[in-house]
């Protein structure tokens, strides 16, 4: 599928596994052993955005890190439904398959409202969570190049034409810019190397909930209104604070619904605050796993 994955192999040493839903095959990671951990990713990246967790993660725990549809080493299905709805049915589809109980959930991205989604409809399985500079709830405050991103015509050739916005992405979504190496930067890119292949990278733009008449507000709003439940819930929120899509406005949302969270900050880090600053981040995770046995 991808041509250059061989030599992403140093990067990314995983096993790959692939469950068949209607559209394809929904690829995922399944490392390790014990209590489980589910990372969801966001757009434009997929599971590899996590390989540095998953490595230190699954030496104690058993960790999965699915690929949406359409991302990663997933199936590219060019007639679709990329919507939230469907990110999250297939999400419960993979969980369903794995019978996880007591899971830990961490998101980014995209992978907040997706994995917010599970936990909403399915509580009783949830136990844990990790904020990565995501929502799981609806924001006016979209930037202008999302919405540019948006515009007919102008966005599907900017996106899955130029690929604007993944090379955008991994220009200035990483702040300290000696870590996206040449390597580092083909991992992010490697999925999304055609016009074809870029089709979900739109699609998820596409899917942005700009007002309410947009078919995503409604599913997000039902979440938004679910996720109180989990106020009891241990929930760690790590932030980077240079993330020019989510802001600190985004960040104060969070504190307000969740005043019980633990709040790391890392001023010097973006949007991709794992790739950022995961030497930091690994031992809060662990620490905060540790402090809230299941």
């Amino acid at each position: 599928m991808i041509a250059s994955l061989d030599s992403l192999r140093m990067l990314y040493p995983f096993q790959s596994h692939f469950l068949n839903l209607d559209g394809g095959r929904y690829h995922y990671l399944d490392e390790g052993q014990g209590e489980p951990i589910v990372m969801v990713h966001g757009n434009p990246t997929w599971s590899f955005y996590y390989r540095h967790l998953i490595m230190d993660l699954r030496k104690q725990y058993r960790v999965i890190a699915p690929d949406h549809v359409g991302c990663g080493l997933s199936d590219k299905p060019q007639r679709y439904d990329y919507t939230l709805e469907r990110h999250i049915a297939n999400l419960e589809r993979l969980m369903e398959h794995l019978a996880l109980k007591k899971i830990t959930l961490i998101m980014h991205d995209w992978g907040g409202p997706i994995g917010m989604g599970y936990a909403v409809r399915h509580p009783d399985y949830v136990r844990r969570f990790v904020i990565l500079n995501t929502v799981a709830f609806w924001s006016p405050h979209i930037p202008w190049f999302l919405r540019f991103c948006r515009l007919p015509v102008v966005g599907p050739i900017a996106v899955r034409g130029l690929n604007l916005f993944a090379v955008v992405a991994a220009s200035v979504a990483c702040r300290h810019r000696e870590r996206m190496t040449d390597e580092v930067r083909a991992g992010y890119l490697a999925p999304y190397n055609s016009y074809a292949n870029r089709v979900a990278v739109l699609r998820f733009v596409q899917d942005i909930p700009v007002s309410s008449a947009h078919p995503t507000y409604a599913p997000l709003q039902a979440i938004e209104k679910g996720i109180a439940q989990f106020q009891r819930s241990p929930m760690m929120i790590i932030w980077g604070g240079r993330d020019p899509v989510f802001t600190s406005i985004l960040l104060e949302s969070w504190k307000e619904r969740f005043p019980n969270a633990v709040v790391k900050e890392i001023d010097d880090a973006g949007h991709y605050v794992v790739e950022d600053a995961h030497e930091r981040i690994i031992p809060w995770v662990r620490e905060f796993l540790e402090r809230n046995p299941l």
